[in-house]
């Protein structure tokens, strides 16, 4: 079967567009009714995440570590445990597309990194133009791109285990995992078949996440919109 990760802190705004977006691609005829089973890992929530996720009849898992890469782990192992030959990684805060999984597993790879893109920039208020600009600008959504993101990654179940799963990094986790599939040899695809749409949240979860970085990227064009402004004030 197929098994499906998804760590979660506090999402109980999100989770339920999440999971129903997970089972309409569980259904994809590609599949060809393969089952495909759904853990939500629950990190430390203190809000109705739960309620949510059981109401939408995912499996549920609960860790105290406030830690991205345990929580990917624990799930991934929970997946392994029920039979999983294919796992496949992505967000709370993320709608996967109707062909997900279908496109991840029909690119024949050992490892899948697949692109995000962002629909709505709104979160980010005044700042929401230059943002979506700078996205558009830096952001490669093509095919042999070199983005990882949790958001959006499958690895077959023997190539995980073989190079010992997700680090329990609290940022990172994703990225260390590719690292060391590349460097086992193993067949990565860098693509952008398989879709998914995220949000650009103001509050980081993982502070080097995904979030994170537009935070980065939002003060660094400020700061290039200002320096014009320095360097003129200083010549009078």
């Amino acid at each position: 079967m197929i098994g499906i990760v998804i760590p979660a802190h506090n999402e109980e705004q999100v989770i339920r567009s999440c999971l129903a977006a997970v089972t309409r691609a569980a259904q994809h005829p590609a599949l060809r009714g393969e089952p495909v089973e759904a853990v939500v890992v629950l990190d430390d929530c203190t809000d109705a995440t739960c309620v949510a996720a059981a109401a939408a009849g995912a499996m549920l898992l609960s860790v105290q570590a406030r830690n991205v890469g345990m929580a990917r782990a624990a799930g991934a192992q929970a997946m392994l445990a029920r039979g999983a030959r294919w796992l496949a990684f992505t967000d709370a805060d993320t709608v996967v597309s109707e062909a997900w999984l279908a496109n991840q597993l029909e690119l024949q790879a050992d490892v899948v990194c697949g692109t995000v893109c962002v629909q709505d920039w709104s979160p980010h208020g005044a700042n929401a133009e230059l943002l979506e600009a700078h996205f558009s600008e830096t952001y490669f959504d093509r095919d042999d791109h070199r983005h990882v993101h949790g958001a959006n990654l499958g690895v077959s179940a023997e190539a995980y285990r073989a190079v010992g799963g997700f680090r329990h990094l609290a940022c990172g986790e994703d990225e260390a995992l590719v690292a060391a599939l590349v460097a086992a040899g193993r067949h990565v695809a860098w693509s952008s078949l398989p879709r998914v749409v995220t949000s650009a949240r103001v509050h980081a979860r993982a502070p080097g996440g995904f979030a994170g970085a537009l935070l980065n990227a939002v003060a660094h064009r400020l700061a290039e919109a200002a320096a014009p402004l320095h360097t003129a004030t200083a010549a009078t």
